[in-house]
C-alpha cells in the first residue's frame, strides 16, 4: 500500500474517555497513541475505525492533600468505537478535514457496592465533532479539533449533562526514528441532571515514540489535566505517566498497547489502566 495510505491509518484523533461519572479514572484524551496526528494533506477521502479498550482498577485515590487513599475498589471496563470519514477539501488542498462519530460502552464491577450495585454498565454519551489541520513543513503537523458529547447514554452510565471538547493538536517528526504527538485543550461542562455542574478542565497530552523497526515503536506517554471548583465540586488535577509499544501490522492497521499510572495528583482517581487501541483504514 502506499505511503499515503499508511499515514492515514493514524488517523484515530483523540476521545474522551469520560463516558460516565464512575468511569471517569483516566485524563482527557489519554486515549491517544503515537503518530495519532500525524496526518496528510491532498489526499482522496478515506474512512476510518477505531477500537479503544481500557481496564482500569480503582483500588487508590488522590484525597485533598494529594495524599493516596483506598478507593472505591471497582474495576472499570471500557470500550469506544470510533468512525471517521475524513477528506481534502478540493477549495484547499493543502488542508486536511474529518468528521467522526464515537460510541463508548461501560462495564463497572463493585463487589463492595449494594446488591443490584454490583455491575454496572450500558452505552455512554455519544461524541461527534470536526478536525481540521495543516502542515506548514513536511515534518509538522498543526490542528484543532473540536467533539460535542452528548447525554444520550445508558441512565445509569451516562453524566447526563452535555459537554465541549477543543484542543489544539500537533505532530513533530524528529527525523526518521523519533515523534512528539501531543494536545493541549479544555472541557466545558453542562448542568448535570442533579444540578450541579462541574468546573472548567484544562488538559494536555503527549506521546514521545521511537520508530525500533518497520513493526515495532515503543513510546512514553504524558498525560495531566486541571479541574477547577464549582458548585461544591473541590479542585481536583492529576499527572499521569505510562509506556506503551505500536505494533504496525500491516500498511492499513495497527494495535497500540499501553499501561498508565498516575504520578501525583489531588481530589482525583489513581491511574491503574491496561490501554488497547485498534486501528483499520480503508
Amino acid at each position: 500500500m502506499t505511503h499515503r495510505y499508511s499515514a492515514l491509518l493514524r488517523l484515530s484523533f483523540v476521545s474522551l474517555l469520560g463516558v460516565g461519572a464512575h468511569a471517569q479514572a483516566q485524563t482527557t484524551f489519554d486515549v491517544i497513541g503515537p503518530r495519532e496526528y500525524e496526518l496528510p494533506v491532498d489526499f482522496e477521502p478515506f474512512n476510518v475505525f477505531v477500537q479503544y479498550a481500557t481496564v482500569q482498577d480503582n483500588a487508590r485515590a488522590y484525597n485533598d492533600d494529594g495524599d493516596r487513599v483506598a478507593g472505591s475498589g471497582s474495576k472499570a471496563t471500557t470500550g469506544m468505537s470510533k468512525y471517521v470519514r475524513f477528506w481534502s477539501p478540493e477549495s484547499n488542498r493543502n488542508i486536511g478535514v474529518a468528521w467522526e462519530v464515537i460510541v463508548p460502552t461501560v462495564a463497572i464491577r463493585d463487589r463492595s457496592a449494594p446488591e443490584g450495585d454490583r455491575h454496572i454498565s450500558g452505552i455512554g454519551d455519544t461524541l461527534t465533532g470536526f478536525a481540521i489541520w495543516y502542515r506548514p513543513r513536511s515534518h509538522i503537523t498543526l490542528g484543532f479539533q473540536s467533539f460535542l458529547q452528548i447525554p444520550i447514554g445508558t441512565e445509569r452510565v451516562s453524566d447526563t449533562n452535555w459537554k465541549n471538547l477543543s484542543s489544539l493538536f500537533w505532530d513533530w517528526r524528529l527525523g526518521d526514528k523519533f515523534g512528539w504527538t501531543g494536545d493541549a485543550g479544555f472541557v466545558w461542562q453542562g448542568e448535570r441532571t442533579s444540578g450541579v455542574q462541574p468546573g472548567l478542565t484544562w488538559h494536555s497530552n503527549h506521546r514521545f515514540a521511537y520508530r525500533a523497526t518497520k513493526r515495532l515503536e515503543p513510546f512514553i506517554a504524558l498525560d495531566n489535566e486541571h479541574t477547577r471548583a464549582n458548585d461544591g465540586l473541590p479542585e481536583a488535577w492529576a499527572l499521569d505517566g505510562g509506556v506503551g509499544l505500536m505494533i504496525h501490522t500491516f500498511d492499513n492497521q495497527s494495535i497500540s498497547l499501553r499501561y498508565s499510572t498516575s504520578l501525583d495528583g489531588r481530589n482525583h482517581s489513581v491511574n491503574d489502566s491496561f490501554n488497547l487501541k485498534y486501528a483499520y483504514v480503508w
